[in-house]
């Protein structure tokens, strides 16, 4: 007769238990499961021995979500202790994943007309940023994308956006009309006065060129704003 598994050997096994039913659960239904259920398979996938779900429960209450936490900056999840260089490329992967996909669909139709798929796209890459980046959607004749670019990085509070060189870069691809978008690190999308005024210049440097600003959007973690929507230009 076996001895009886020692205590670890107990713990590893319910562990491969565990992690067994959890993916017979995710082929089945992916949607039933919980967010924390869904990061801590993914875990899984990069700690191959021991219990993920209080790491995966921790990297919820730091960062208060699912989206938070898979947009966080490797720095800010290397805080979470259990997290390694492999178990944040994972969730990085994942992440890049989503914005891949969700991209995808704004390229599928005309922007104008998918406006909620654009606001998606747009707070998943940005609304978790811990530093300003204004980035510029170039639209053809019928308002399909055709690039989207990153043209400043900025400190916590601020991107240098050069009206001269939004123009050049739109002229260069051909674009006939321009989405503005940045984020606000502080997480409130409300707009500054300097957000108002290269709004404005912009759309007075491409009018006479045909280049058409149809509006600049503000992603914060508390929601976006369209300044257009709003009334301001």
């Amino acid at each position: 007769m076996s001895d009886p598994p020692s205590r670890e050997d107990q713990r590893l096994l319910d562990a491969v238990g565990h992690r067994e039913r959890l993916r017979a659960r995710l082929l089945e239904d992916a949607e039933g499961l919980q967010d924390h259920e869904l990061i801590e398979y993914l875990l899984a996938l990069a700690i191959r021995r021991g219990d993920t779900k209080p790491i995966a429960k921790a990297l919820l209450r730091e960062f208060g979500g699912i989206g938070a936490a898979l947009g966080a900056d490797p720095a800010e999840l290397r805080r979470v202790k259990g997290l390694g260089d492999m178990s944040i490329a994972a969730l990085k992967i994942a992440h890049a994943a989503a914005i891949r996909l969700v991209r995808a669909r704004v390229a599928e139709q005309p922007v104008l007309a998918n406006w909620q798929t654009l606001a998606d796209y747009l707070h998943a890459d940005m609304a978790h940023d811990a530093v300003e980046r204004f980035r510029v959607l170039h639209l053809n004749t019928k308002n399909m994308l055709v690039r989207d670019e990153v043209m400043s990085r900025g400190t916590i509070d601020e991107a240098a956006v050069h009206v001269r060189e939004v123009i050049k870069r739109a002229l260069d691809i051909g674009s006939a009309a321009l989405i503005l978008v940045h984020n606000h690190p502080s997480g409130d999308p409300s707009p500054s006065q300097a957000d108002i005024r290269i709004t404005r210049a912009i759309i007075d440097a491409g009018k006479p060129l045909g280049i058409q600003v149809h509006d600049h959007v503000i992603v914060g973690r508390n929601g976006q704003v369209s300044l257009r929507a709003k009334g301001v230009i």
